[in-house]
């Protein structure tokens, strides 16, 4: 193949990775599914069948297995997506509304904002229709001065002005806002509260997921505080109260000390992890993913100084119908086990 024919710089999407010195030998398409987020097999495997997946620097098979320290690229056939932000009619929960700030209870599911695999349909797209000429933030995110991840639900502030949106970034920045979160995790916590501390990174072998580095040697400092709400025997309802905002920080940071949320596919949650390997239990866990089909997280409680007023407001949300249930159900489970 000449060089002609792999031209990344022709407007194609084109993503390049180092593997990590603790790799062990994967194939090459399952290496770049960790790595490139919304990427199938079978677009990975189209890439490597027209010659555009490399390693260090030769064209390979999606066969090929990738070892410690290869450099990979892959370039995807199709130009990348430069339209500009579209404004839909996205039904939006708001909560709160003034000239200044407008308060949403996002729903798990909706994306916060376009990015690769989601240009349309997410909730900046629904707060463009909403409200005009919101101010752009530094990635130039209209209106955003924080996010919360796709499947978690919950409260999300939004800035309407230039002034609220550098007075609410300051005070994120400066940890000056509250963080409330209700998540339930795996397992029985051995202690009412407490408080988990570790930098949070990039995984360096998987770059979907984030890893805790409690040497601090890599990654941002991070500090979740938590008290538990409920124990249901195999599961524990806990408070989270953000120090940081870290991405990811209440799922790595639970992960990390053996608790990992409920039904978090990314960070090993959706596997039965405790309690027995009764036909009956795990016909009864499986049921709840059913119920709640995503990372049993809320972000409940949000508190601020307003931009205009310097008063701090506090706004409460109600855990959604899905989490409700699945507490419903394991207290249900619990009681009949005491029985």
């Amino acid at each position: 193949m000449n060089n002609n024919e792999f031209n990344p710089e022709e407007g194609f999407e084109h993503f390049k990775f180092t593997a990590s010195i603790g790799q062990e030998p994967l194939r090459v398409d399952k290496f770049l599914m960790n790595f490139i987020e919304n990427a199938t097999r079978n677009k990975i495997q189209q890439a490597a069948k027209a010659g555009y997946i490399l390693v260090n620097d030769t064209v390979v098979k999606s066969s090929y297995k990738v070892k410690a320290n290869d450099k990979v690229r892959v370039v995807f056939a199709h130009p990348p997506h430069e339209s500009p932000l579209v404004a839909e009619d996205i039904p939006l929960d708001i909560i709160y509304e003034d000239n200044d700030v407008i308060l949403i209870n996002k729903p798990a599911g909706l994306v916060v904002h376009p990015g690769h695999g989601n240009y349309t349909g997410t909730l900046v797209n629904g707060l463009l229709h909403h409200i005009k000429n919101l101010p752009t933030n530094s990635n130039e995110r209209p209106g955003l001065v924080h996010r919360i991840d796709k499947d978690t639900s919950g409260l999300l502030v939004i800035a309407k002005t230039e002034s609220a949106m550098a007075s609410l970034s300051k005070q994120f920045f400066d940890r000056k806002t509250e963080r409330i979160y209700y998540a339930l995790v795996w397992g029985n916590l051995d202690e009412d509260q407490g408080t988990i501390e570790g930098h949070i990174g990039r995984s360096l072998k998987n770059r979907l997921q984030m890893d805790v580095f409690p040497e601090g040697d890599f990654g941002k400092h991070a500090v979740t505080h938590y008290k538990v709400i409920e124990r249901f025997l195999y599961v524990t309802l806990v408070q989270c109260k953000l120090e940081t905002g870290r991405t990811h920080q209440i799922r790595a940071h639970f992960r990390h000390i053996g608790h990992p949320l409920f039904n978090d596919e990314r960070y090993g949650g959706n596997q039965i992890l405790k309690g027995t390997t009764f036909t009956k239990y795990k016909q009864f866990v499986q049921n709840c993913f059913k119920v709640i089909p995503r990372q049993a997280l809320h972000a409940k409680t949000l508190g601020f100084t307003h931009p205009s007023t310097e008063k701090m407001i506090r706004f409460n949300s109600e855990l959604p119908d899905d989490f409700k249930e699945v507490i419903k159900k394991w207290r249900a489970y619990t009681e009949n086990q005491k029985l």
